[in-house]
């Protein structure tokens, strides 16, 4: 799926950002990024693989939350001096299309 695809890129380049992380952060910013910028992809992919429209929707709208989280983390490591505003900037805005697609497939499925 294309917006799997999108999702599973978006974690990779999350998870180099957070490289960068000071290690004060390990169980704080660097684990929540991680986590919620992943879970887009694994969310895609178990809605996918569920059978009833109502259960593949549960799981795309999950993944759009998780996708949110990603962008507030962003945000706040932007705000707080971790990350640049032009990467900040360029990897909300890949959010946003991703919220994007992932809206139209639940809307398909309702």
């Amino acid at each position: 799926m294309p917006v799997w695809q999108k999702a599973h890129k978006l974690a990779i380049e999350v998870f180099k950002l957070a490289i960068e992380l000071p290690r004060s952060e390990d169980y704080g910013l660097t684990s929540q990024i991680r986590k919620s910028s992943n879970g887009v992809g694994a969310c895609i992919s178990e809605g996918f693989g569920r059978r009833t429209k109502r259960d593949k929707s549960n799981f795309y709208i999950i993944g759009r939350g998780s996708s949110f989280e990603t962008q507030n983390h962003l945000l706040y490591g932007n705000k707080v001096g971790y990350f640049e505003t032009q990467i900040t900037t360029r990897l909300s805005k890949e959010y946003d299309d991703l919220i994007f697609d992932l809206n139209k497939i639940i809307k398909s499925l309702s």
